[in-house]
């Protein structure tokens, strides 16, 4: 009995073995775009919220790669769906779209929980699940998303580099309570504080990447707030935390700012009026037509790793003019995603070599 127990053993070892290189084999994504005819596939997107700027234009940037696409004979159709962050709707939604014959529905979901049943439901009906820049924990979808830990990393680096490591008073302005992107970024923020031990959390609110809603929240907070020395942001929420400060006649902080065009032109009148500096970086809002390529390409055969990681946009001072220049007013700094660049995002995730660099917006 213990030899066949252990025959049984070497056998499940070597099953288990064989898997493995199996899945790491499947990881790697052929070079190049999938040629795969998907000119009868349908892509849809379920969005969470639509209340701020750079959810309108991740919208559009959504809507223009589809409309082409399907200009081009790559998909038969599309449609975007938003359900006012509320996650129930967001799952009813995501149902219905698997009723109508979407053979694929990108995903920004209000919740990282909360949506997979649903999320699970469509890949079991053969539908792909692509959830980007908000993850969701349901293991059939695909995710295509920053490193939130390098994001907060960024910010905290570079107000190291303009403050050192003297004890400094921080505000955090979050995005929306329980929104998966979030979670995952403020998780980011505790990592990269405990680096700067000499640096204290002295608020948190919920900005909604929204400078209103900023605006609003910081103005609460600050009258139970000692002197700020800087405000790590989540993106739309820096020129409101500016016009807090403003308000209530504070010096203005660091104040890491979200790529929006609102924040950048401020940035550069303060930095004409009285040399302040800062930094900006963000994710694009057609970091949607990353996520639609995913699918496309997937439809098409191509093989893609479960995480695809997208690069952040950074500006710094001596580039601010030249971005500001290609942001309408209103508007967020953006870039189109080709589905060439986007089947070398995918290379570069599957190869594990450096992603390629965002293009300059046209």
């Amino acid at each position: 009995m213990r030899h066949l127990a252990f025959a049984k053993t070497l056998l499940l070892g070597s099953a288990l073995c064989a898997s493995a290189v199996v899945a790491g084999t499947s990881a790697r994504a052929d070079e190049g775009v999938a040629k795969g005819d998907t000119s009868g596939k349908k892509i849809a997107f379920s969005n969470s919220y639509a209340g701020n700027s750079f959810r309108q234009v991740m919208i559009k940037s959504f809507e223009k790669i589809a409309a082409e696409a399907q200009k081009d004979g790559e998909i038969a159709g599309s449609t975007v769906v938003s359900s006012n962050n509320s996650v129930t709707e967001q799952a009813a939604q995501i149902q219905n779209l698997v009723l109508q014959g979407y053979d694929a529905i990108t995903v920004l979901a209000g919740s990282d929980t909360a949506l997979n049943g649903a999320i699970k439901d469509a890949c079991e009906a053969g539908v792909v699940v692509v959830a980007f820049a908000s993850g969701v924990t349901e293991p059939c979808a695909y995710v295509v998303d920053y490193n939130l830990d390098s994001y907060a990393k960024a910010e905290l680096d570079f107000i190291a580099g303009k403050l050192g490591d003297k004890p400094a008073n921080i505000l955090e302005i979050r995005g929306m309570a329980g929104d998966g992107f979030d979670k995952r970024l403020h998780e980011g923020v505790e990592k990269a504080m405990a680096d700067h031990p000499n640096y204290k959390s002295v608020g948190e609110v919920y900005g909604q990447w929204t400078a209103t809603v900023a605006q609003k929240e910081v103005s609460g907070i600050l009258p139970s707030l000692p002197d700020v020395d800087a405000v790590l942001t989540q993106g739309g929420d820096g020129y409101g935390a500016a016009q807090a400060f403003k308000a209530a006649g504070r010096d203005l902080p660091i104040i890491v700012m979200g790529n929006r065009q609102d924040e950048l032109e401020l940035w550069k009148q303060q930095h004409e009026a009285s040399g302040y500096e800062t930094f900006s970086l963000g994710a694009t809002p057609s970091v949607s037509q990353v996520a639609f390529w995913v699918a496309q390409q997937i439809l098409a055969g191509k093989d893609v790793p479960k995480f695809v990681e997208v690069p952040l946009l950074q500006i710094h001072q001596d580039d601010l003019d030249a971005w500001l220049e290609t942001v309408p007013e209103g508007g967020v700094v953006n870039a189109d995603y080709s589905q060439e660049l986007v089947a070398k995002i995918i290379d570069a995730n599957a190869g594990k070599t450096p992603l390629p660099a965002i293009p300059a917006p046209n």
